[in-house]
């Protein structure tokens, strides 16, 4: 082939290449591209990288939250916002550790 019909070819590929993940973005429902999985049936994926990686990530930033929560109690208690300090350091972790759905990116029920 000569030299301008390898450029087109190269040209139309790479433009067909990148117009793929957007018109791939406004066309699926939901990240995986699959309508069965949706945020409350998360794939088998997602839930076993949420068990391996993510609740241990969270469990432990629940056990320093609460070092945290205890070392800073005092200042808090000057502040009179231990409440928040509390919810904050401790209880959303908490939460998305120990309440969350496996595999959910977020916790489904406001509390």
């Amino acid at each position: 082939m000569n030299l301008f019909r390898s450029t087109a070819v190269v040209l139309a590929l790479t433009t067909g290449l990148l117009a793929m993940p957007a018109q791939a973005e406004t066309v699926t429902q939901n990240a995986s591209g699959d309508p069965t999985y949706t945020v409350e049936a998360p794939p088998a994926f997602a839930m076993i990288g949420d068990l391996v990686v993510a609740r241990p990530l969270l469990i432990g930033a629940t056990l320093v939250g609460a070092v945290a929560f205890v070392v800073s109690l005092p200042f808090t208690a000057l502040g009179g916002n231990v409440k928040e300090a509390g919810q904050a350091l401790v209880g959303d972790p908490a939460r998305e550790a120990f309440v969350r759905c496996l595999g959910c990116t977020t916790s489904q029920k406001p509390y």
